[in-house]
């Protein structure tokens, strides 16, 4: 598959490299659980590295006037807020990204009276809810970090794309 580099032109009117865009690459998987998908396709994308802070500083640094020092402190800085804001009941929205809001896991009690925290919250967590964009003609909605996404099959796995029937049960269990 070909890489497709874009170019921009920034305010000083040099022209620079911006992203090289590729493509969420997936593997297909049988369904091996009991019951009705027992045997169905389907994709599962596959991830091949993770990007960190430095070098999302680093690349942000490319694309603009902030230093990555300064990026990497404003993150780092954002971070600390965010939790301080979540951790007062507050949502958190990051125009272009999403919202992120903290939710709660816990255990049924038979009356009011007898729920304790202790006893019957299994944890807390953070929910992310990515922003949405309604398109204005067929009032769509759509995620904003998954628009335009392309997606492309690996090559080199193991599987065999024949219409053969759902796998026998004896060998699910194996």
């Amino acid at each position: 598959m070909k890489n497709i580099t874009n170019l921009i032109i920034n305010n000083n009117l040099k022209l620079k490299e911006r992203v090289t865009i590729m493509a969420v690459n997936y593997k297909l998987y049988q369904c091996k659980r009991e019951g009705r998908f027992l045997g169905k396709w389907y994709a599962r994308a596959v991830h091949n590295g993770v990007v960190g802070t430095d070098e999302l500083a680093e690349i942000m640094q490319r694309n603009c006037t902030v230093k990555k020092s300064d990026i990497k402190a404003v993150l780092t800085e954002l971070v600390e807020v965010m939790q301080d804001e979540l951790q007062n009941s507050k949502r958190v929205r990051i125009d272009g990204l999403g919202s992120f809001k903290l939710g709660i896991s816990s255990l049924a009690a038979p009356t009011a009276k007898e729920y304790t925290i202790a006893k019957h919250v299994k944890r807390v967590h953070v929910l992310f809810m990515p922003e949405t964009k309604i398109d204005a003609g067929s009032h769509k909605r759509s995620k904003v970090l998954v628009n335009g996404a392309k997606l492309a099959e690996l090559t080199n796995y193991d599987v065999k794309k024949t219409d053969a029937a759902a796998p026998d049960k004896k060998e699910v269990g194996q």
